[in-house]
């Protein structure tokens, strides 16, 4: 008699746990342990995926980020290691430079950190980061316009990316909602993966500032790969293969110090 993890149901099960646990799944190594075909283990990755809880790849599977929540829910969650983040990330911001801020909830925390009377022009197209600059009488504030998406946080239409082309920045705060370091990083809104992608190629250095969490992840729409981005922060606790893995394509990433209480 069969075990019940044998059971094509069962099997399946264990899988998506796995997947939810924020591992990757290699199909031939599946195969192997459940001692069943390469074709039934795609089989059920394939079923996982239509679920919507994997994104296959080649030769196996990929968690789904789990940054796929409206910002105003991911705004409040994890704040204190956003912040610390955002503390890391601003001591790259140098007096006199044009500064884009991206929509999404970690970078959000970055204004409490933009220097005083450094000169600094920010442009932004998230809601929450122009409320929170449009006092400092120290900052030339735009705000790029377009329809403001309640799950971006901002504007991304094809108004917002046409707004772009009317700048160029010397240093760009990137979001994204997953990252894994063959895949690179991606987002769920293909409106939000273009307009980023338009970023990258109008910023002289792009900043990348990673939940734990989004390591090793992916979502459906690649913005680019890992080389695309000049620097990488990445939080205090990172797995040290996973840190490996990421300096391996970035030469500059960084650690957060640990996280405190806010």
């Amino acid at each position: 008699m069969r075990e019940p993890n044998f059971i094509p149901e069962n099997r399946r099960q264990v899988i998506a746990q796995r997947i939810a646990d924020g591992q990757a799944v290699l199909s031939g190594a599946l195969a192997l342990e459940f001692h069943v075909s390469d074709d039934a283990i795609r089989r059920d990755l394939r079923a996982l995926a239509a679920e919507g809880k994997c994104e296959r790849v080649y030769g196996g599977a990929l968690p789904i980020s789990r940054a796929h929540t409206p910002v105003a829910q991911r705004n409040q969650q994890d704040l204190n290691r956003k912040v610390a983040l955002c503390h890391a990330g601003a001591q790259h911001i140098k007096p006199g430079q044009t500064v884009f801020l991206d929509a999404g909830s970690t970078v959000a925390q970055i204004t409490p950190f933009l220097p005083q009377d450094a000169g600094l022009i920010v442009v932004t197209n998230a809601v929450a980061v122009a409320a929170a600059v449009a006092h400092r009488t120290d900052i030339t504030l735009h705000l790029i316009g377009g329809k403001v998406s309640p799950h971006v946080g901002g504007s991304v239409d094809g108004l917002a990316q046409a707004s772009l082309t009317h700048f160029h920045f010397d240093l760009c705060f990137l979001g994204t909602c997953a990252l894994h370091p063959d895949v690179g990083f991606a987002a769920f809104d293909p409106d939000d993966a273009a307009f980023k992608r338009q970023l990258l190629e109008r910023s002289r250095a792009t900043i990348l500032m990673v939940t734990t969490e989004k390591i090793g992840t992916t979502a459906p729409y690649v913005i680019g790969a890992m080389s695309r981005a000049d620097y990488l922060l990445v939080e205090y606790d990172v797995a040290p293969k996973d840190l490996a893995a990421l300096q391996a394509r970035i030469a500059t990433t960084q650690c957060s110090a640990p996280a405190r209480k806010i």
